[in-house]
């Protein structure tokens, strides 16, 4: 069994987290950290626009799942934590669409929190990626 670190965050020379980390055995498991809606200097974007932070936190998040070596049809669960779950609901479809557009078809949980780690975010993604190990080509079907 191998285990694999994916963007590691270092405060110093101290792990903070890690965007990811891939576990090889007979299957090949990704479990993704929870992303946001951070521009590329590392601000939260789309201040106040939750169907803004949906997308950017669901590209972020494929960006790492990608990283890691897989898709997003290799996603098997979401995790959607919102700060405003009666806004969330009313732009989910813009979730949903993004998910549908890249063949990803996961278990799910929506849930609200007080707060999340920047008073900006509005949301946050975390999953669970699996395929079988050695298969670059694993596909999934509906």
């Amino acid at each position: 069994m191998g285990v694999h670190e994916i963007g590691p965050r270092m405060v110093g020379e101290r792990l903070m987290y890690n965007r990811a980390v891939r576990v090889e055995s007979p299957l090949s498991w990704l479990f993704v950290s929870g992303h946001e809606a951070r521009d590329d200097d590392g601000t939260i974007a789309c201040t106040g626009d939750m169907a803004g932070q949906m997308r950017l936190a669901l590209q972020r998040l494929g960006q790492t799942v990608t990283e890691a070596g897989m898709t997003m049809a290799d996603v098997v669960q979401l995790r959607v934590f919102t700060t405003d779950l009666a806004d969330c609901k009313a732009h989910y479809r813009v979730l949903m669409d993004e998910l549908a557009a890249v063949r990803c078809r996961p278990t799910s949980l929506l849930a609200e929190v007080s707060a999340l780690s920047d008073p900006d975010m509005l949301i946050e993604i975390e999953g669970m990626a699996v395929r079988c190990a050695g298969d670059p080509q694993a596909d999934r079907t509906a």
